[in-house]
């Protein structure tokens, strides 16, 4: 592949719901340009995008691939991303990237959710629609195409229309040429000719509607237009172009893409139409060909056979091979030996890459995702990428306990390539919680860790690291008395346990007389920290209990460290369990943002959830519900909300406060604790 220079880049995402044909649309790109011999297929699993065993296997697209397309003298970046939510953080990488977004919608199913959230979220990207499956049985891009607009605010104007559809779909009419042409199915191949007559009526209407949204995009024909004038064929397309650029239109297309219908058409409006490098908004005011070299990495593949393969695209600068650059994140300097064109998963090396392009290059010591690339002489920090946070956590562990240890090592390469991967071990369960963005997402790195790095795991529920404490006051006394010839064990302590709100723990002594020798009060604290450990309900930790030493005896003799260590212990004990002990769970502050038509399920869910709403608030076109809700209840809340919003909404929380947990689901934790305890003790 050549060097091309920036004027001559596109970059453009593949964006919207899964299955309404991006990773196809890919594919026939490829065979229009030549690249490919014959048309691969995502459920055959021979698409150069979907490459990955995962995705051969779920057949679907999992990971964003790269698939430059070389056309007319132009090199169209073509970024391919996922279209289920729970790969919707690649979206987040792609969209740093690129300088517009081609919006795919299906002929049958009309907008879906993913695109919906996509074209949302990223309101100030330029953006093409893309009518395809018009060879679909019930397809119907009139009624798609009004749905679209009812949706999105946006100025949304066809500038083809469908001669045809389901299995009488031939072809398309090009509104800005005013000539209709037929497309062979297959090959691609477009004959002119006439406009049919019985569409000459919606031509002539769409054709006024394009005009207007042309003349909108430039002062001087907006002028021309409103004073009646004529505007050319030359001064339409000018106004298309500054209106595709500048995202004050979406022009919408259609065709099949499985039957390459309509892709030419499509790519030659990408060519002639579609942004240049120099028009996104990270290098607004900047001579991007001149400026000092800053590139930006939006993804990482960690391979265990051939390394860290480092995904970017330069914003402004050039970058050549067998070069030293600076990676000003971590103030490091990184050698460069080649510099890639990443294809699906096969790598072609060309000596070096002007601004706007994007490519990889493999090896890289300290650089990672969102890490700024740039010259030493002119550091620069670009803004980092937000990616969305994880919701869904569950415990992990191998199936071979000799695997701990590969396991760590193993999910750290995966977090790598993989921002919005989560990995903890929680102190208090001793389980390794795994947070991810969905089920199956979970499924994807568990399947991944196993055939990567061959870690085979399970994954359990989480348990919810609750506590206890105590709602009374009592004094107790602790005694250990033990005689074996020789020196015996003694040990005996009074103390007094209280509630205590001010922190976990807390400790005093108040001895008189000397009942207790002074150099015994440091073994009696230990003791009492060693028993907070495991509470008498069901063994979770004791917390907010103050204990005071105010008594005791000693033997001269027999008297040690560990005897009232062991006293103290009894004491904590005995005293716990009079002292009306309780059952304390977590409680997480919930922000959810959702659609308003959601509003009532989202409160009624969160009431049945023993939640409490706090407050709501207006976030643009949504509403943001805040909550507090015990985090038993939120566990599996990640795919409760997808069900009951369509995908639609969004949320995070974060842990608060301890509160008692209710007697009726206390008792319960508590048999289900006794219960496991005896298994284990079998």
């Amino acid at each position: 592949m050549k060097v091309y220079p920036t004027s001559s880049i596109r970059n453009i995402a593949l964006v919207g719901h899964g299955g309404t044909g991006k990773t196809s649309l890919a594919e026939a790109m490829l065979y229009s340009t030549g690249v490919l011999k014959r048309l691969g297929k995502v459920d055959d699993g021979t698409s150069v995008g979907d490459y990955l065993p995962e995705e051969i296997k779920k057949k679907f697209t999992i990971s964003t691939a790269l698939i430059p397309c070389e056309y007319r003298d132009c090199k169209i970046n073509v970024v391919d991303t996922p279209g289920y939510a729970d790969f919707y953080f690649e979206v987040a990488g792609a969209m740093r990237i690129v300088d517009s977004m081609l919006m795919m919608f299906s002929a049958t199913a009309g907008v879906e959710v993913q695109t919906q959230v996509a074209w949302d979220d990223y309101p100030q990207v330029p953006k093409i629609a893309f009518i395809n499956k018009m060879e679909r049985e019930n397809a119907d891009f009139y009624k798609v195409l009004t749905q679209i607009k009812d949706t999105f605010s946006d100025h949304v104007v066809p500038i083809q229309l469908p001669i045809g559809a389901a299995n009488t779909f031939k072809g398309i009419v090009d509104l800005i040429k005013m000539k209709a042409f037929m497309i062979e199915p297959g090959s691609g191949k477009m004959t002119e000719t006439d406009i049919p007559a019985d569409m000459i009526d919606d031509v002539e209407m769409y054709k006024l509607e394009l005009i207007e949204a042309a003349a909108e995009a430039n002062d001087d024909l907006l002028t021309k237009y409103l004073e009646g004038e004529e505007i050319t064929d030359d001064e339409i397309k000018s106004g298309i172009k500054a209106a595709a650029s500048n995202g004050s239109a979406v022009f919408v297309m259609c065709g099949s893409v499985l039957n390459n219908m309509g892709v030419t058409a499509l790519m030659d409006f990408i060519v002639e139409c579609s942004p240049t490098p120099d028009f996104n908004a990270m290098v607004k005011g900047k001579d991007i060909e001149k400026d000092p070299l800053a590139a930006q990495v939006f993804k990482t593949i960690a391979d265990p056979y051939i390394g860290r393969l480092t995904m970017f695209r330069i914003f402004t600068g050039k970058m050549k091979a067998d070069n030293v650059i600076y990676n000003a994140n971590k103030e490091k300097d990184e050698k460069i030996a080649q510099l890639l064109v990443m294809t699906g998963k096969e790598q072609a090396s060309v000596p070096e890459l002007n601004a706007g392009d994007i490519a990889a290059v493999a090896k890289l010591s300290v650089t990672s995702t969102a890490d700024t690339l740039c010259t030493k002489a002119n550091p620069v920090l670009l803004d980092p990428i937000n990616f969305p946070l994880p919701t869904l956590s569950m415990a992990i562990e191998p199936k071979s306990k000799g695997d701990e240890d590969k396991l760590s090592g193993a999910m750290q390469r995966l977090i790598e390539e993989d921002p919005t991967i989560k990995v903890e071990k929680n102190t208090e369960t001793r389980q390794t919680i795994l947070t991810t963005m969905g089920d199956t997402h979970v499924d994807i790195v568990i399947d991944k860790l196993a055939r990567k790095f061959g870690v085979d795991v399970v994954s359990r529920e989480m348990k919810i690291p609750y506590r206890e404490t105590i709602r009374a006051t009592v004094e107790v006394e602790g005694k250990h008395k033990k005689q074996s010839g020789g020196h015996g064990q003694y040990g005996h302590v009074w103390i007094k346990f209280e509630p205590y709100d001010e922190g976990v723990f807390a400790f005093e002594e108040n001895v008189f007389g000397g009942s207790v020798p002074r150099n015994f009060f440091p073994a009696v604290e230990k003791g009492l920290q060693e028993a907070l450990e495991e509470g008498v309900l069901a063994g979770y930790p004791v917390t907010n209990i103050k204990a005071t030493l105010y008594d005791g005896s000693y033997h001269s003799v027999d008297s040690s460290e560990m005897a009232f260590k062991m006293a103290a212990r009894i004491a904590f004990k005995n005293g716990v369990e009079k002292a009306k002990p309780v059952l304390l769970e977590p409680i997480v502050n919930v922000e959810i943002e959702i659609p308003d038509t959601y509003m009532g399920d989202i409160i009624g869910d969160l009431n049945s959830k023993r939640g409490r709403v706090m407050g709501m608030e207006p976030s643009g076109k949504k509403q943001v519900v805040k909550a507090q809700v015990p985090l038993a209840e939120m566990a599996r809340y990640t795919i409760d909300l997808k069900s009951i919003t369509q995908g639609r909404g969004k949320f995070r929380m974060e842990v608060d406060h301890y509160e008692e947990v209710p007697s009726q689901d206390a008792e319960k934790i508590i048999a289900k604790a006794k219960k496991e305890k005896e298994e284990k003790e079998k």
